[in-house]
């Protein structure tokens, strides 16, 4: 059975300084991108790490430090690795849990747009140890009757990772795999989908595995005190654990991924604030007015003054009358008025 691809498969390997994703660096990556059409594609990249490589981590890759003090740094090879590997899907040896979370890691360090969004994972490791339990070199051993040259090189390494996957698929056609709940089914065949699904049983959130899904999908905490509570639940219930994890020292993708569910409950909560805000009863100086009548303006009506027209403007006249004669009684009152006391 051959590997039906409907786009690239990127098989990737690093040497690093060392297995702690958060401090650790490359010295070395390897990709084979296997095209839809059969198709090969190599590039190998040495990286100076910025930082020395220990001598434990030495003697496993055999990369010392005068080995790469000539070379780039990952910040300067950074966008030609992403656009060499451009959409293709990820494959590896214990890539999931190492490999993928690793470079993801330089990528962001380095600013450098890489989406795994979008992609299918295909973890070599995963499939081999829920079928045979083997390491890499038994694996090749196993499956292909080969022994690895120059093992522990980058670019071996990834092609005894691909050569494996080939001869898995061939081994593994029509064959029965049992899951914990007694559910059978045929995982290993020619389809990137089918591989992927089959090699994140975990369902890691982040790839770290610090973060798991659960089967309704929603995001676990896989570690710590809050294992296996929902990341909401814990956000909840304790709000300064995003402060902790984000200050942490988790890689840089962890804390991309906790932002993004963070980001989304803090928009829930604010929602139902605002929901509970509109159906709390208003106070009864912010209740609506009862309805009135409505008022009745009169309209007004300027006084008519043209009737009086003819008094206006005109002096006072004092009433003609013909005198009165002086009698007796206007002598009285007026000596009445006059008398002295």
């Amino acid at each position: 059975m051959k590997l039906n691809l409907k786009r690239p498969l990127a098989f990737f390997d690093l040497e690093t300084t060392g297995t702690n994703i958060g401090a650790d660096r490359i010295v070395e990556i390897s990709v084979i991108k296997l095209n839809p059409d059969g198709s090969e594609e190599v590039r190998t990249w040495r990286v100076h790490p910025g930082i020395p490589i220990p001598l434990e981590s030495s003697l496993v890759h055999g990369i010392y430090d005068e080995h790469i003090q000539n070379e780039k740094q990952f910040k300067e090879l950074g966008q030609e690795i992403a656009d060499f590997i451009g959409d293709s899907d990820l494959a590896g040896y214990n890539s999931n849990k190492f490999d993928i979370p690793m470079i993801m890691e330089e990528f962001l360090r380095s600013g450098v747009d890489f989406n795994l969004d979008a992609r299918h994972f295909v973890d070599v490791q995963n499939i081999f140890h829920q079928m045979e339990q083997r390491t890499l070199k038994a694996a090749y051993q196993f499956y292909c009757n080969k022994v690895i040259e120059n093992a522990h090189s980058a670019e071996a390494d990834t092609r005894a990772t691909m050569e494996v996957l080939l001869a898995q698929i061939e081994r593994y056609e029509n064959v029965e795999w049992e899951d914990k709940k007694g559910n059978k089914i045929i995982p290993v065949v020619g389809d990137v989908e089918a591989l992927h699904a089959f090699t994140n049983l975990s369902k890691p959130v982040d790839f770290a595995g610090r973060m798991v899904y659960n089967e309704q999908g929603e995001e676990l905490i896989n570690f710590g005190k809050h294992k296996g509570k929902r990341v909401e639940d814990v956000l909840n219930a304790e709000p300064s654990y995003y402060s902790w994890m984000m200050q942490g020292d988790f890689p840089l993708y962890t804390k991309r991924k906790l932002e993004e569910i963070y980001t989304r409950w803090n928009a829930k909560k604010a929602a139902e604030r605002q929901a509970n805000k509109a159906a709390q009863p208003k106070p009864a100086d912010q209740q609506p007015a009862a309805s009135k009548p409505e008022y009745q303006k009169k309209e007004y009506t300027k006084p008519d003054h043209t009737k009086n027209q003819q008094y206006q403007n005109k002096p006072f006249k004092k009433k003609d009358e013909p005198a009165q004669p002086v009698n007796d009684d206007m002598l009285a009152q007026l000596a009445l008025k006059f008398k002295k006391g």
